[in-house]
């Protein structure tokens, strides 16, 4: 029988958080669920947290990439590699709730036309209710979804299927774009709701994190931090209230997503103006 579910975790100077992250994903797999391990880089600490691992009955397959090639190449080899019915990622840095596959498989089974299904990351404070009901919609078996084009690339599931009909991540394509162009095609996505949480312990607001001061942010730089210019702390969190914002808020209309890249940044402006903020990133 064919496994339920394929998850990849990919490590990268992450021994402060794989020793929670890694058992704890562990922890939630069901006996047709299987972990892939990718190891970028050298880094000698994360290596030696994730070795006890590698023997693991649950771990399916290990690949230590001496470059950090990020994230596009690893998800891939699991989507080209997997027999699963499910394919997924869990970041290093996320502890995810225990049940999240089950719950998803569920909802996934009772709803054909649900493609990728996410964990929320985000604390309560940063929910709007006011902004977001509108997007809460309710589907066969019980299951309701906080519908969104896109949803995070971490504890998530999506049927393999998909990835058979429309391919593996294209080169510069993010999985923000690529979760677009399945809906396009007409997959449901969005975050399950009730939401099943997932600790962002690179979030500073997380008790797990290792983000508490400036020079800690400047160590570890979430690449999304990178890529907005982010310098401090408290931009940090900024970034991460406004992301939450964007998907309470966020366009359910495939097409205005046209030309995505050029259209992204008028997204966040949208919502850092509901937000009562200057639009900075």
């Amino acid at each position: 029988m064919a496994p339920r579910a394929d998850i990849v975790m990919i490590t990268y100077r992450s021994a402060g958080y794989v020793h929670l992250s890694l058992p704890r994903l562990l922890e939630t797999l069901g006996p047709d669920d299987r972990v892939w391990l990718w190891h970028n880089g050298d880094d000698e600490a994360t290596i030696e947290a994730v070795r006890p691992f590698r023997k693991d009955d649950r771990v399916a397959r290990y690949h230590h990439s001496r470059d950090n090639v990020r994230l596009r190449e690893p998800t891939n080899w699991l989507w080209d590699g997997s027999d699963a019915r499910f394919v997924s990622k869990v970041d290093d840095d996320c502890l995810v709730a225990s049940g999240w596959l089950d719950t998803f498989t569920a909802a996934h089974d009772a709803n054909p036309q649900f493609g990728a299904i996410g964990s929320w990351r985000h604390p309560e404070e940063d929910l709007r209710p006011e902004l977001a009901r509108h997007k809460i919609q309710s589907f066969a078996g019980g299951h309701s979804l906080l519908r969104n084009l896109w949803v995070q690339g971490s504890g998530y599931l999506l049927p393999r299927s998909l990835v058979q009909a429309h391919g593996p991540l294209r080169p510069n394509e993010s999985f923000t774009a690529y979760c677009i162009r399945l809906a396009r095609a007409g997959a449901v996505n969005g975050f399950y709701h009730p939401f099943v949480p997932e600790d962002h312990m690179d979030d500073p607001r997380s008790p797990h994190t290792l983000i508490r001061e400036d020079a800690d942010l400047a160590d570890r730089m979430p690449l999304s931090a990178r890529a907005n210019g982010v310098t401090t702390v408290d931009q940090w969190v900024a970034q991460l209230r406004q992301s939450a914002l964007v998907l309470q808020t966020a366009s359910l209309d495939p097409c205005a997503y046209a030309g995505w890249r050029r259209r992204w940044s008028g997204v966040r402006r949208r919502a850092r103006s509901i937000a009562g903020r200057p639009a900075r990133w």
